[in-house]
C-alpha cells in the first residue's frame, strides 16, 4: 500500500485543491500533534497530514487508535474559525455530518450518527462504529484553530476490540481507493465547516438529526465518577447538546467526560 499522493489528491478534489494543503507520512505519533506542531509554526487553514500508521494515535476520552494503510484512512484536518471556543458548540457533530455525507455519495448505505462524535453502520438493527472524530480546538490572536482528527476504518480489523467494529468494506459493494475517499471527505468537509462558519450547528441540526442513530431509543449516559444515567434520547438541541429525557425531566448534556451507551 503506498502513501496517499498529495498531486493525485489534487486532480481528485478538483476546484477545491487549492483549499488543502495535503502532506502524507509513512508514520508519525500522531497525525493531530504532528499537525497541532506545524500550527504552532504558522501552517495555513486546510493543512492536511495523513499518517498510514500512528504509533500514538489517539481518540477520544484518552482511548489509542491503531491505523493500518490498507485497513485504515487516519487523518487531521486544520481550520480556523474567528472568534472564541464558545461559537463552535456543536463542531464534532457537523464533521460527522460531513462524514456521512461523503460516504453516501460513494453508495455507502447505513451510515448513522451517534452523539458526540462517533460515525456508526448499521446492518440487521446492529450497530458498530465505522469512524471515529476528535477535535481539539485552541485560540491565538487570529481566533479559534481547530485540529480535527478523523479515523476511518476501510477494512475490518482481524483482532478481537472491546466494542464492535465496522469497516467501509463492509458498506459497499467494491472499496474505492483512497484518494477518492479522502478527497469525498475533504470535499464536504469544506462546505460543511463553511456553512458551519456562517450558521452554527444550528443550520445543520437536522442534517445531524436525520442521521441519528438513536433517536427515541432507550440510553444510558456513562461517567467517569457518575452512577449510570439512563433516559431516552431525543436527539440534540441548536447547540448541539444531547437532550436526555429522565426521571427528573429532559437534561441537556454537554460533550464532556461522558459515554452514551443503548441501554
Amino acid at each position: 500500500m503506498t502513501l496517499i499522493d498529495p498531486v493525485l489528491l489534487k486532480s481528485r478534489l478538483g476546484l477545491l485543491a487549492g483549499r488543502f494543503d495535503v502532506d502524507a507520512l509513512a508514520e508519525c505519533d500522531s497525525s493531530s500533534s504532528e499537525l497541532m506542531r506545524r500550527a504552532d509554526r504558522g501552517a495555513p487553514a486546510g493543512t492536511v497530514v495523513v499518517a498510514d500508521r500512528q504509533s500514538a494515535g489517539r481518540g477520544r476520552r484518552g482511548r489509542s487508535w491503531s491505523s493500518a494503510p490498507e485497513a485504515s484512512l487516519t487523518f487531521s484536518v486544520l481550520w480556523r474559525f474567528s472568534g472564541p471556543p464558545g461559537r463552535l458548540a456543536g463542531l464534532s457533530l457537523v464533521v460527522g455530518v460531513a462524514l456521512a455525507e461523503a460516504l453516501e455519495t460513494l453508495g455507502a448505505q447505513g451510515v448513522c450518527l451517534k452523539w458526540p462524535n462517533d460515525v456508526l453502520l448499521r446492518r440487521d438493527n446492529a450497530y458498530a462504529k465505522l469512524a471515529g472524530i476528535l477535535v481539539e480546538l485552541s485560540t491565538d490572536r487570529r481566533g479559534t484553530q481547530a485540529v480535527i482528527g478523523i479515523g476511518l476504518n476501510l477494512q475490518a480489523p482481524p483482532e478481537i476490540l472491546p466494542q464492535p467494529v465496522a469497516a467501509l468494506d463492509q458498506a459497499l459493494a467494491a472499496t474505492p481507493d483512497r484518494h477518492v475517499v479522502l478527497a469525498a471527505i475533504l470535499g464536504h468537509l469544506a462546505a460543511v465547516l463553511d456553512r458551519f462558519a456562517v450558521d452554527g450547528f444550528a443550520g445543520l441540526k437536522m442534517d445531524w438529526q436525520q442521521r441519528h442513530a438513536w433517536q427515541g431509543e432507550a440510553v444510558q449516559l456513562l461517567g467517569e465518577a457518575a452512577e449510570p444515567l439512563p433516559g431516552r434520547c431525543l436527539g440534540v438541541d441548536d447547540d448541539g447538546a444531547l437532550l436526555l429525557e429522565t426521571a427528573s425531566g429532559v437534561q441537556r448534556i454537554f460533550s464532556g467526560d461522558v459515554s452514551l451507551r443503548r441501554a
